[in-house]
């Protein structure tokens, strides 16, 4: 069953204001690689300060919290600013696991494929590439394809310079949008139990437990060296939605995917948490891999369903 609050449950970080030790702002269960720095650029984005102003963080002892590259320590932290700490009042765009296959994104997919291939954050090679089998590898979207309106009016879109092969795929197919993940690894991915910090080494950051020990590695080199890497804006994006859905307050809904036979599987989700938004996520996000939704809508200049000089075509060469 769906759940709220799950999140919060292996914390041992925890944030309050100074001035209200009665009000949770947020917390972290703490995995590796985790500085002080990072954790001031992670509170700055589940915080606002009222009126707007710096601030700066004191440990449960009283000590002032250094901005460097200490590892950070398990305990209560304390927002000490001249305004008042709150929760922001940004929302996390609610996200599951995506839909995997589709007339749209088979482009998309071959195209990570031929870039990647393997996984970019355990780097587990995929030793029957050559024989065209992928099972155990999947091509993941930075931003979900559930989300492709928004993709197109707050002009994400303008950003890709790697345009598919024909404007139905939409430019949110772009290889610049994908990552080659095992599979597992891509549903911990889609659900924000980690991201990657592009503002730190591009840093494999956990929210919850890390269970592949991957925590505190860096995405693989060999794809950031590539001429057709992901985009750092995308990148960022997806760290801050799992900063927001981990961090912010009790944390967002963990949502339940695998029901047993003969369950409500509808019941039991209009009953649950943020039901709207989940089936808005599910029904878009199913459509999407199959249609263009938002035909009229900008793509970046693509203009024709024809193919073009934009063939879509990764190279093996960095």
């Amino acid at each position: 069953m769906s759940r709220e609050g799950v999140r919060a449950l292996a914390r041992d970080v925890f944030i309050y204001d100074l001035r209200d030790f009665d009000t949770l702002l947020g917390g972290l269960v703490l995995t590796a690689g985790v500085t002080n720095a990072n954790f001031y650029a992670m509170v700055d984005i589940i915080i606002d300060i009222l009126p707007p102003g710096p601030f700066f963080l004191q440990d449960q002892n009283g000590g002032t919290v250094a901005r460097d590259t200490q590892p950070l320590l398990p305990g209560m932290y304390f927002v000490v600013a001249d305004g008042t700490a709150q929760k922001t009042t940004e929302a996390a765009f609610t996200r599951l696991m995506s839909f995997q296959t589709g007339t749209r994104v088979q482009e998309f997919t071959n195209q990570i494929r031929k870039r990647d291939r393997r996984c970019v954050v355990t780097r587990n090679e995929n030793p029957n590439r050559e024989f065209g089998i992928w099972a155990g590898f999947e091509a993941a979207h930075i931003f979900p394809l559930a989300y492709e309106h928004q993709w197109n009016t707050r002009g994400w879109s303008q950003q890709i310079t790697i345009l598919p092969s024909r404007r139905s795929y939409g430019t949110i197919n772009s290889v610049q949008n994908g990552l080659l993940l095992r599979n597992d690894i891509h549903q911990l991915f889609d659900l924000y139990h980690f991201s990657i910090n592009p503002d730190d080494g591009y840093k494999i950051v956990y929210f919850q437990r890390d269970g592949n020990n991957i925590a505190g590695t860096s995405l693989d080199a060999r794809l950031l060296n590539h001429s057709k890497r992901p985009l750092d804006t995308l990148l960022r994006w997806h760290f801050r939605q799992a900063v927001l859905t981990n961090m912010k307050g009790a944390g967002e809904p963990h949502f339940e995917h695998d029901f047993p036979p003969g369950s409500d599987i509808m019941g039991d989700i209009l009953s649950g948490p943020k039901a709207a938004e989940r089936m808005e996520f599910e029904l878009f996000d199913r459509l999407a891999h199959q249609m263009d939704l938002y035909p009229e809508e900008k793509q970046a200049g693509v203009d024709t369903d024809e193919e073009d000089k934009h063939d879509g075509d990764v190279s093996d060469k960095g």
